[in-house]
C-alpha cells in the first residue's frame, strides 16, 4: 500500500494553491475628530467598519467547519492559511475598536511562519490606497515607506510583498518597491504585456488566455533592479467575486483542483479577490473558504502555500513586461480615477440621504443610476492635483526651516501617526528637528506634517470609484482636502479654498438637488468641521451633565480642567471652569474659560472664551453664580454671552457629540422610566390577574405595560445575575405562563452577552465544576424562550478552553478520578448547548446556507 500513496504524493507535490485576500475599507474618520461618526447607511451598525467587521473580519478569524448536523467540528483562523493584506488605516481602526480580532490577525502571521517555511502570510499595502500611477514620485515613495513601516511595527518583521491599490501599476512604482526591498507584488493577468525566457530569446506578446499564470515572472527595471510578479487566476477570481462558487466549500475545492488536470510540472494556482468577498459580499463564505482549505489539505490534493514561500522554492524562469498605468478594476487603465471612462458600479451610498443606498433596483428619478455619468471625476482629480501642488510647494518652502532632512521627516512621520506618545514625539524631534527649537516651532512643524498626511488621505481611491459625486466616499476625500487647507491657512494665512472650489464647481452631481461639487463641499464638508471652541463647549455641557473629569482625552485633544464648579437646582444648572486644550496631533495649547447652562430637559448651552487672567475669570465666575443664585435666567444668559465669544446650544453641537449626549441622557431616562413602570405594574398586578381570571380583557395600556415589565424582569436577571439561576427561572416562567410574547431580539443579545461572560469566567477558573454546571443551567432556563443567540464569541472561548483542558481531564477520569469524570461530562454538555462537538464527519460545506 505504501507505493501507491507515494505515487499519489509525487503527483500532488507539484500542485500549489495560494489564495490572497485584499482586506480594505476606506478611512472614514472625521478628520477633525479622528473618529468615525454615525453612518446611517450601515444601520443597525454605527458605521460600515463595524458592519463589515461583524460580517467578514471576525468570522474569518474563527471560521467554522461544520458536521452534517450543523454542529461545529473545528474552528480555524483563515488568516493563517491564506495570503492577505490589511489596509493600514483599517488595521489601525481594528486595533482600537476590536483588539481581540487584531491580536488574532497578528497571531495568524506568526503561526503561518511555522507552516510556510519561515514566510509569513501577511504582506504590506501602500499606506493609503491611492492609485499609484496617478501620484507624484514623492507621494509614491511616502505611500510605500509608510506602508512598510506600518507593517513592520505591527507584524514585527519586514514584508516580502506589497499590495498595490486596485493593482494599479507603473514602472516607477515597481522601481520604488524594489528600492525599498519588496520582493514581489500581485497583478491581474490582463496587466502582462509580453514575456520571454530569462536566459534570453525573443519577446512574445501575451494576453489573459495565453499567459501561464502558474508561475512567477521577473520584471527587470531601468535602474538594474528587478521585482517578481505573480498573476492571479482571473476566471476563478471572477467566479468567487461575482458567481456562486462560494456557496459550497467542496465545489470551491473541486474548481481549484480542476486547474491542475493534465499538468505534471510545478504549478501555482493563485487567486486574488477583495477579502470582504469572504463574508460581507457573500454571507458565510468564510466557511466555504475554511472547508475548501481543510478538504484540500486533509486529502493532500495540493499544497497550500503563500507567495513568499513559493518564490523562494520556485524562482522565476521567465521575465515579463507590463502594461503601464493599468489596474484590475478598470478596463481603461486608470481612467476610473480621473475620467468618465465608462466603469461604473450602479451603486452609491449618498451623503445627502445617509439612510439610502441607491442601486439598480431603485430606478425612480432622479435616482436612476443607469442614466448617471461620471464626468465629475475629472474636475475632482484636477482640484486635488492643483491643491496638492500648492501644499507641496508650502512644505518644500517651510520644512527646510524646521527639519534637517525634510524628505526623511515626511517619510518617518508615520511613526508619530502610529504612536502619539510624548516619548515617541521626543524621539522624532531629536532625530529630525533643527537644534534650538521652541514649543511653537514644534507645533508648527507637526502642523506642516499633518498637512501632508491629509494631502495623501485626500487621494484615497474610493473617492472616484463609485458613481455619484455626493457619495459618502467622495465627500470623505473632500473632507481631507478641507482639513489640509485649514491647517495650511493657519500656517501661512493664505486661503486655499477659493481656487479649490472654483475647480470643484465644474464637477456636477447626477442628483439635481445636490448641485455641483462646490455646493456639496459647502453643504456636507464645511459643516463637518469641528473647531477647538466646539470641543470646549461639548466638554462644558458633558461636565454639567455629571460626566466631569479634571483630566481627560476627548477626540484629538487632551483636556485639563481647573476651578470647575457645577450645580443643579430644579430646572436650572450652571457649570463654570477653566480648561487647557492640547492637540494630540500638533501639541498646540489653548487656555479657555468654559461655561454651560441647563434650562431643563435637553436644553443645554455651552460657552467658551479665551482665558485672559485669574482676576477676569474670578469676576466672570462671580457674575454668573450671582445670577444663578437669584434664579435670574435672562441675566445668566446675558452674562454668559457677554463673557464667552462662542456659545453653542446642544442642538448645534457637532453630530457625534450630540449623539453621545443624547445616548447618555436616554440611558438615564430609560432607567428612571423602567423603575417607575415597575412600581405601577406591581400596584396593578393583582387587578390584572383578577380581570384575566374573570375573562375580562385588561386595558391595552396595562397589558402593554405588563409585557414590558415581564420581559424587563428576564433582561435584568440576565444583566445583573442577581438571584442566580433560580430568579432567572422564575422570571422566565412568569413570562411564559402569562402568554406574553418574549422580546426575542433584545433578550437574545443580552442572553448571549451573559453566556459569554460566564464562559470567560470559566476559562479563568477552569477546574471549578460548579461554574460549568451553572452555565448549563443557564441554557436550560433560557430554552422556553427559543432565543436566536449569536454564540460565536462563546463558542470561540469554549473551543480554546476545551482544546487546552479536556485531554488531561479525560485521562484523569479514565484513571478513576470521579471529580474529573463529572467535570468532563459537564464540559461535554456545555459543548452540546453551544453546538460544538469533537470528532464526527465534516459536511460538504453547503450546510452553512441552510
Amino acid at each position: 500500500m505504501r507505493g501507491p500513496v507515494l505515487a499519489l504524493e509525487a503527483i500532488h507535490i507539484n500542485r500549489h494553491i495560494c489564495i490572497h485576500g485584499h482586506f480594505y475599507q476606506p478611512p472614514r474618520e472625521n478628520p477633525w475628530l479622528e473618529e468615525i461618526e454615525n453612518e446611517g447607511s450601515a444601520s443597525p451598525y454605527h458605521d460600515w467598519n463595524e458592519l463589515i467587521t461583524a460580517e467578514c473580519y471576525v468570522p474569518n478569524a474563527s471560521s467554522r467547519i461544520l458536521g452534517s448536523g450543523r454542529n461545529i467540528l473545528d474552528i480555524v483562523n483563515n488568516y493563517a492559511s491564506i495570503s492577505f493584506n490589511f489596509g493600514p488605516t483599517l488595521l489601525s481602526w481594528i486595533e482600537d475598536h476590536n483588539p481581540g480580532l487584531y491580536a488574532q490577525i497578528i497571531e495568524a502571521d506568526r503561526e503561518s511562519q511555522k507552516r510556510f517555511s519561515g514566510h509569513g502570510c501577511a504582506i504590506a499595502q501602500v499606506y493609503n490606497h491611492i492609485i499609484m500611477p496617478l501620484a507624484s514620485r514623492r507621494d509614491k515613495e511616502t505611500e510605500i515607506i509608510w506602508g512598510i513601516r506600518d507593517f513592520a511595527l505591527r507584524f514585527s518583521r519586514m514584508p516580502e510583498g506589497m499590495w498595490l491599490a486596485e493593482t494599479a501599476v507603473d514602472i516607477e512604482t515597481l522601481e520604488i518597491l524594489a528600492e525599498q526591498g519588496i520582493l514581489f507584488t500581485i497583478l491581474s493577468p490582463y496587466q502582462a504585456r509580453r514575456i520571454r525566457k530569462i536566459a534570453g530569446g525573443s519577446w512574445e506578446t501575451t494576453n489573459q488566455e495565453r499567459l501561464d499564470i502558474g508561475r512567477p515572472y521577473l520584471c527587470r527595471l531601468p535602474s538594474g533592479r528587478s521585482i517578481a510578479l505573480f498573476f492571479y487566476d482571473h476566471a476563478i477570481a471572477s467566479e468567487i467575486a461575482f458567481g456562486s462558487l462560494l456557496s459550497n466549500g467542496e465545489q470551491f475545492a473541486d474548481r481549484m483542483i480542476s486547474t491542475f488536470r493534465g499538468i505534471d510540472s510545478p504549478r501555482l494556482l493563485s487567486i486574488a479577490t477583495d477579502g470582504e468577498t469572504y463574508g460581507h459580499h457573500h454571507r458565510f463564505a468564510d466557511m466555504a473558504l475554511a472547508y475548501a482549505l481543510h478538504l484540500i489539505d486533509k486529502q493532500k490534493l495540493a499544497r497550500i502555500t503563500i507567495f513568499g514561500e513559493y518564490l523562494a522554492t520556485h524562482p522565476p524562469e521567465n521575465e515579463v513586461e507590463i502594461y503601464e498605468n493599468s489596474s484590475w478594476s478598470c478596463n481603461h487603465g486608470v481612467g476610473r480615477w480621473q475620467s468618465d471612462c465608462g466603469c461604473r458600479t450602479y451603486h452609491a451610498c449618498l451623503i445627502s440621504d445617509p439612510g439610502e443606498c441607491v442601486s439598480l433596483t431603485n430606478t425612480t428619478p432622479p435616482y436612476n443610476p443607469r442614466l448617471w455619468n461620471q464626468k465629475w471625476r475629472g474636475p475632482l482629480r484636477e482640484a486635488m492635483d492643483q491643491l496638492n501642488a500648492s501644499l507641496t510647494a508650502l512644505y518644500e518652502k517651510e520644512a527646510g526651516l524646521q527639519f534637517s532632512d525634510p524628505r526623511a521627516a515626511r517619510n518617518e512621520y508615520i511613526d508619530l501617526i502610529l504612536d502619539r506618545s510624548d516619548e515617541r514625539l521626543d524621539w522624532f524631534i531629536t532625530r529630525h528637528m533643527i537644534r534650538g527649537f521652541s514649543s511653537d516651532q514644534v507645533a508648527r512643524a507637526l502642523k506642516l506634517l499633518e498637512v501632508q498626511h491629509n494631502a495623501l488621505l485626500m487621494y484615497t481611491s474610493c473617492g472616484w470609484f463609485f458613481d455619484e459625486l455626493s457619495g459618502i466616499e467622495t465627500v470623505q476625500v473632500m473632507m481631507y482636502a478641507c482639513r489640509a487647507m485649514q491647517l495650511a491657512q493657519e500656517l501661512t494665512g493664505v486661503d486655499y479654498e477659493p481656487a479649490f472650489t472654483r475647480l470643484l464647481s465644474r464637477a456636477v452631481s447626477n442628483i439635481p438637488s445636490s448641485g455641483r461639487g462646490a455646493d456639496i463641499f459647502e453643504r456636507y464638508v464645511k459643516t463637518a468641521m469641528v473647531a477647538r471652541d466646539q470641543i470646549a463647549c461639548f466638554y462644558a455641557i458633558t461636565a454639567l451633565m455629571g460626566d466631569h473629569q479634571d483630566a481627560t482625552s476627548l477626540y484629538t485633544y487632551k483636556i485639563r480642567c481647573d476651578h470647575c464648579r457645577q450645580e443643579k437646582t430644579g430646572n436650572l444648572g450652571l457649570m463654570t471652569g477653566s480648561a487647557t486644550l492640547t492637540s494630540e496631533l500638533t501639541r498646540e495649547e489653548s487656555h479657555h474659560i468654559i461655561v454651560s447652562v441647563w434650562l431643563g430637559d435637553l436644553v443645554y448651552i455651552g460657552g467658551t472664551g479665551t482665558f485672559v487672567s485669574e482676576d477676569a475669570f474670578a469676576q466672570m465666575e462671580q457674575d454668573l453664580w450671582n445670577a444663578y443664585s437669584w434664579q435670574d435666567i435672562p441675566g445668566l444668559i446675558c452674562c454668559m454671552r457677554k463673557t464667552c465669544k462662542t456659545t453653542i446650544p446642544l442642538k448645534k453641537i457637532f453630530p457625534d457629540g450630540r449623539r453621545k449626549i443624547q445616548t447618555s441622557v436616554l440611558a438615564t431616562t430609560l432607567a428612571d422610566l423602567e423603575s417607575h413602570l415597575c412600581q405601577i405594574s406591581t400596584r396593578n398586578a393583582a387587578l390584572m390577574q383578577a380581570m384575566k381570571k374573570e375573562g375580562t380583557t385588561p386595558p391595552a395600556v396595562l397589558d402593554s405595560l405588563n409585557q414590558y415589565i415581564l420581559n424587563a424582569e428576564v433582561r435584568i436577571c440576565l444583566e445583573t445575575g442577581n438571584g442566580g439561576i433560580r430568579s432567572l427561572r422564575k422570571a422566565v416562567t412568569r413570562l411564559i405562563q402569562s402568554r406574553v410574547p418574549p422580546d426575542t431580539l433584545n433578550l437574545s443579545i443580552v442572553a448571549a452577552d451573559r453566556i459569554y461572560r460566564e464562559i470567560c469566567a470559566i476559562t479563568r477558573e477552569p477546574q471549578t465544576l460548579q461554574k460549568i454546571r451553572d452555565v448549563n443551567s443557564l441554557f436550560v432556563a433560557l430554552k422556553p424562550l427559543s432565543l436566536q443567540m449569536d454564540l460565536r464569541s462563546s463558542q470561540n472561548q469554549y473551543y480554546a478552553f476545551h482544546s487546552r483542558y479536556m485531554v488531561p481531564a479525560e485521562k484523569r477520569a479514565q484513571d478513576g478520578d470521579e471529580h474529573s469524570q463529572e467535570w468532563v461530562e459537564a464540559v461535554q454538555e456545555l459543548g452540546r448547548h453551544l453546538d460544538v462537538i469533537y470528532g464526527g464527519t465534516s459536511s460538504s460545506g453547503e450546510d452553512h446556507l441552510n
